[in-house]
């Protein structure tokens, strides 16, 4: 069975920052000769590693609601210099845009159900071209 994890996006303020942040990172891994993918270190080690795997996503809260998604590619545990166990979340460097879905404030990541996460945006008018603060409006009318 899939399963998601669900995060605060800290520093980042709406989808195309995160993206912004996202492309940045991935040109930087590109010209050091890394590996083009993103990671994101988290200190708590999810235990549920073969259903996050499995499909699963981690979505992105930003500014209160969750408004995108990244799929999860790997999950590498790690010891850092100071002996705390960590884990990088390895995840593709596309953002998926979902419909809005508030969520409170949380320390951590969450798991979240597939059932439980929002759904994607579609291709209907092509919300993926409409910029941050238009969709916002739109969704805060119920016209998105």
């Amino acid at each position: 069975m899939t399963l998601n994890l669900v995060k605060l996006c800290v520093g980042a303020d709406s989808a195309e920052s995160l993206q912004a942040w996202v492309d940045y990172r991935v040109e930087q891994a590109r010209l050091a000769g890394r590996e083009e993918v993103t990671t994101h270190t988290t200190r708590m080690v999810p235990t549920r590693k073969d259903e996050l795997l499995d499909g699963g996503s981690l979505y992105w809260v930003i500014k209160g609601k969750i408004q995108v998604r990244q799929h999860l590619l790997d999950i590498r545990p790690f010891t850092d210099e100071g002996g705390i166990k960590r884990c990088d979340l390895v995840l593709e460097p596309r953002l998926i845009l979902t419909r809005y879905q508030p969520k409170r404030p949380f320390q951590g990541w969450r798991y979240l159900k597939p059932e439980d996460a929002p759904a994607d945006m579609r291709a209907a008018g092509d919300a993926h071209t409409i910029p941050d603060a238009m969709r916002r409006d739109l969704v805060e009318l119920c016209l998105l």
